[in-house]
């Protein structure tokens, strides 16, 4: 894929991961300003009935998504400015950050959707 795309891509993650952190803070961290009280947001109860709701899972899934997508290609940005490295260690970075990204993935999912699944 062309450097361009993925930059492109790096920045539409950081938008959405605007949208959907907007949402997490609003249920959060600002839920009393629109009626949802805040103790009740962090008990147990809450978090397994919000985890229970096709609507969290999708917000939780896209936030996993694209979070690591941008943090890991911002990561390997700063790797190969770091200085002048050959393309067989480019290829390397290149392979250690998409197997991590997939491990998280396949983690954070995991555990997202045991929580759905119950």
């Amino acid at each position: 894929m062309r450097e361009s795309t993925l930059w492109l891509m790096h920045l539409g993650a950081g938008a959405v991961m605007l949208v959907v952190l907007g949402i997490h803070f609003g249920v959060m961290h600002t839920g009393g300003l629109i009626g949802i009280d805040r103790t009740e947001v962090l008990t147990f109860a809450s978090v397994e009935a919000r985890s229970g709701q096709l609507f969290y899972v999708v917000v939780y899934l896209t936030l996993l998504v694209v979070a690591l997508y941008h943090g890991l290609y911002g990561l390997r940005s700063i790797l190969f400015e770091l200085s002048a490295i050959g393309s067989t260690l480019r290829r390397t970075i290149n392979l250690l950050l998409v197997l991590a990204g997939w491990g998280f993935f396949f983690y954070g999912a995991w555990a997202i959707l045991a929580g759905y699944l119950g």
